[in-house]
């Protein structure tokens, strides 16, 4: 584009003022075909960036899971350990060593130069969450590219893409978890499976498509094994879009190399370190956890986004009407996993939040076109009120700050230590501690406590909602009951009426509130 206003200026040099009028209007008309190309696309990214890059440190709160995600992070940067426990085993490898490396990308955490504030902590927290927005927005492109390959629409493409940018669900995105890690490698998995179809005749594009495909579902399932009920649908999608009916099953096989050989580097280093006992104990263990099953995952999602949940339902109604197999194995195999595995949490539903916003969108799109043609302010109607429905929704969410306390009571906390204390307190708070701070008696997590004696007289003890919620365990109340309270942190999410929405959502977000920093002293 910039090569062709050069050419253009150069031309109007060239030219008399009345030959300069000519080409500048070609320049506009060249323009306008450019934005109408592009401007569907840019504007859910625009949307993205927004909502999931603003306020990145202040919502949602800081997640006990967050803290084990980022303190197994920086065993790897900092001991190059990839497993960090060789007696505990839960999830595979790639998650610690994907996001590592991306802080590694900004020398993470020196270049930050870390003090005892609540502000240096707070920007621990700021680059990766700033990677997990940008890893959203990269979600949202990929969302608009696989609705546009799939059923060749633009107007889907956008529906599609600007609900994933847009809806408060969303907002789990922003979190450090595994499922934020690994989702960009499933939607390219399935985008790379359907370039297949638009390389027919290309052997050797279908081929790298393939080969591209198959690697980025291995990572997914490398980051964690859920994502292996994906293998139904980018399966299906690699035989379907081969080019010739004799080729479709070895190109399935071919596909379907990493996606095994990549996650068996999981098992296969347990057995490197002789703990492949534990390995088989640790994935044991993850089935045999219990919850209320897929009723939790989508009470949260009832809780956080009525809207796209009523949308996504009536999107899978109009799949199964119309047997769209590519909506049903999307999210049929996945969900049926979750209610065999029992043990579910509300983000766990992260790998389908793509398909509810295609499903949906297909729906929406039916309904567009039902309306007429000649009825254009009602579809533009249609669309919009969604948009700035969901929108407002997340913009009154993410514009709160729900985490101050925490970062407060983590600095505190801090102060009070020297060598001869033992900090406790869930991982949240602990990785600081130990990789940035290398506070000598911080201990990984609270719970370490009913398995190994706390080393020092001293304890300073960070007493929030998660320790609580563990404080019927014997060890944990004794260790409570030695320590008094020094001061307490009140969090903001108790100002926002968890029964009026989009503030429901609040009801997740309660880990920053009453944190009682605790202290013992010889």
């Amino acid at each position: 584009m910039a090569c062709t206003y050069f050419a253009a200026g150069v031309l109007c040099y060239a030219l008399d003022s009345n030959s300069f009028a000519i080409v500048d209007r070609f320049c506009i008309l060249l323009s306008v075909s450019f934005n109408k190309r592009y401007l569907l696309i840019l504007i859910p990214l625009a949307l993205s960036s927004f909502t999931h890059l603003w306020n990145a440190t202040g919502f949602p709160d800081l997640f006990y899971d967050e803290g084990i995600y980022m303190r197994r992070a920086m065993n790897v940067l900092e001991h190059q350990m990839l497993q960090e426990n060789l007696y505990y085993y839960d999830h595979p490898l790639f998650g610690q060593i994907f996001l590592a490396g991306l802080l590694a990308l900004t020398n993470y955490p020196d270049s930050l130069n870390p003090s005892i504030s609540a502000q240096s902590i707070e920007s621990l927290y700021l680059v990766p969450k700033i990677w997990m927005g940008v890893l959203a927005v990269i979600d949202t492109f990929l969302i608009y590219k696989i609705a546009d390959y799939k059923y060749g629409s633009s107007r889907i493409a956008f529906l599609a893409s600007i609900l994933f940018a847009v809806m408060p669900m969303t907002w789990l995105t922003r979190r450090i978890l595994l499922e934020s890690l690994l989702l960009p490698f499933l939607l390219s998995s399935i985008l790379f499976a359907l370039q297949l179809q638009r390389s027919h005749n290309k052997r050797q594009q279908q081929y790298f498509a393939m080969m591209l495909s198959g690697t980025c579902l291995g990572l997914a399932i490398f980051t964690k094994i859920p994502v292996f009920t994906m293998i139904p649908l980018i399966g299906f999608s690699v035989y379907t879009g081969s080019s010739k009916e004799k080729n479709q099953l070895r190109n399935v096989g071919l596909w379907f190399i990493p996606v095994v050989l990549i996650p068996m580097i999981w098992p296969a280093e347990s057995i490197s370190t002789g703990s492949f006992d534990n390995w088989v104990r640790g994935v044991l263990t993850q089935t045999q956890r219990h919850s209320d099953g897929i009723t939790t995952a989508f009470a949260g999602f009832l809780i956080t986004d009525p809207v796209l949940l009523a949308l996504g339902i009536l999107g899978f109604g109009y799949a199964i009407l119309k047997k769209d197999l590519f909506v049903l194995l999307w999210v049929g195999p996945f969900l049926v996993f979750l209610w065999l595995i029992g043990y579910v949490q509300y983000f766990h539903v992260m790998p389908v939040l793509p398909v509810f916003c295609i499903s949906a969108a297909l729906w929406i799109n039916d309904v567009i076109n039902k309306v007429g043609p000649g009825r254009r302010l009602i579809q533009h109607g249609i669309v919009a009120s969604i948009v700035v429905f969901g929108l407002a929704s997340t913009t009154l969410l993410i514009t709160t700050n729900v985490t101050s306390s925490q970062f407060e009571a983590a600095a505190f906390a801090l102060s009070l230590a020297d060598n001869d204390t033992t900090i406790i307190a869930n991982p949240v708070y602990s990785w600081p501690y130990n990789f940035v701070f290398h506070v000598p008696h911080a201990m990984n997590d609270y719970r370490d406590v009913m398995y190994s004696a706390i080393p020092t007289d001293k304890v300073v003890l960070i007493s929030d909602p998660h320790f609580r919620g563990s404080i019927n365990e014997a060890p944990i109340v004794q260790t409570y009951n030695s320590t008094t309270s020094v001061r307490t942190f009140y969090g903001n999410a108790r100002s926002y009426d968890p029964d009026l929405y989009p503030y429901t959502s609040m009801t997740l977000n309660y880990q920053g509130n009453d944190i009682d920093v605790r202290q013992k002293l010889p």
